[in-house]
């Protein structure tokens, strides 16, 4: 009897705080429980090993240093990389502005699009859901798709949005939205939203469709008597996971916007209005191999993405439980 009450303590640890030891065994007993799951993730955990973890904690020391790639070993700077970045480094400050710009628009507005899309979703038909669900999610997918944007806001008169507002008497001349500085960020801030439903918005389908049934009837029971509150009261608290997996998605997302923008505008963009962090950290990288400087980029971009995880963190924290 109390090998049994033993091993129910270890499979189904009470609310009680377990000690430090306790918590190895109940790690350890279930990961040998699962150990058939570890070993199909072993090959992926390798590759993000090796190409994920160890490049961001070689980031941190390499920030401190002039490294170029042709000279071995990176000469030791200490924070003369920082310095440069805060103090003297115009476009980093620009690029800062740009980033938190596309951080505002693209992160909350994107994370809210993207719910309500899957509430809506989940409501319809189940071949419906399948359609809508790849509608939304394919721009994700696809890869060199911002030619159907360039030709969108084509600067001639033959660009899809010129011609429209041109035909219907907005403006007499052709309107140079990826050219002109005060159009630049509004276009791409706009594609970046139709390019955002990518895996939160697949967490948030999968988390509606594994909320049980039984719960909107014991709601309703307990006096739940409109969609609204069903979404308040069961739906959100439900999914928890979900919404915080789909958070992180997005915060990475909207700070690490570079691509759109080069695509679209060119590199550079005129007066570096599409330049974001992240286009700063390539340029410095990728273009003149200043791989010192560009891991300090790099590395400040790492820590404005932790903050915000960890507030998210802390906004989300109740619904995980």
């Amino acid at each position: 009897m109390a090998a049994e009450t033993q091993k129910k303590e270890i499979l189904l640890p009470n609310e009680r705080k377990m000690s430090a030891k306790e918590k190895w065994s109940y790690t350890w007993h279930e990961m040998k429980r699962n150990k058939m799951c570890y070993l199909m993730l072993f090959p992926f955990m390798i590759f993000f090993l090796i190409f994920t973890v160890i490049p961001v904690i070689m980031a941190l020391p390499m920030g401190f240093t002039d490294f170029d790639m042709a000279h071995f070993p990176p000469k030791w700077v200490g924070f003369q990389n920082f310095y440069t970045m805060f103090l003297e480094d115009d476009v980093f400050i620009s690029a800062i502005r740009t980033t938190l710009i596309f951080a505002i628009f693209t992160g909350p507005l994107s994370y809210a699009l993207s719910f309500m899309l899957a509430w809506l979703i989940n409501e319809l038909h189940p071949v419906l859901k399948t359609v809508f669900t790849l509608i939304f999610y394919a721009p994700s997918m696809a890869g060199n798709i911002y030619f159907v944007w360039q030709l969108i806001f084509s600067g001639d008169a033959y660009g899809y949005l010129n011609a429209l507002l041109n035909e219907l008497g907005f403006t007499t001349a052709a309107i140079q939205w990826l050219t002109d500085a005060n159009y630049i960020l509004p276009c791409v801030i706009v594609v970046q939203l139709w390019v955002s439903m990518g895996a939160g918005f697949l967490a948030m389908r999968a988390g509606f469709q594994g909320i049980d049934k039984a719960m909107y009837e014991a709601g309703a029971i307990e006096g739940i008597s409109n969609r609204w509150q069903e979404l308040i009261y069961i739906t959100i608290p439900s999914m928890g996971p979900q919404l915080m997996f789909a958070a992180v998605m997005q915060i990475v997302s909207s700070f690490t916007v570079d691509i759109v923008g080069r695509s679209l505008c060119g590199f550079p963009s005129t007066d570096y209005k599409a330049h974001t962090i992240m286009t700063h950290a390539f340029d410095y990288g990728w273009i003149r191999y200043e791989m010192g400087y560009s891991s300090a980029i790099c590395f400040v971009l790492f820590l404005a993405m932790f903050v915000c995880n960890q507030l998210i963190s802390k906004l989300l924290n109740k619904y995980m439980n």
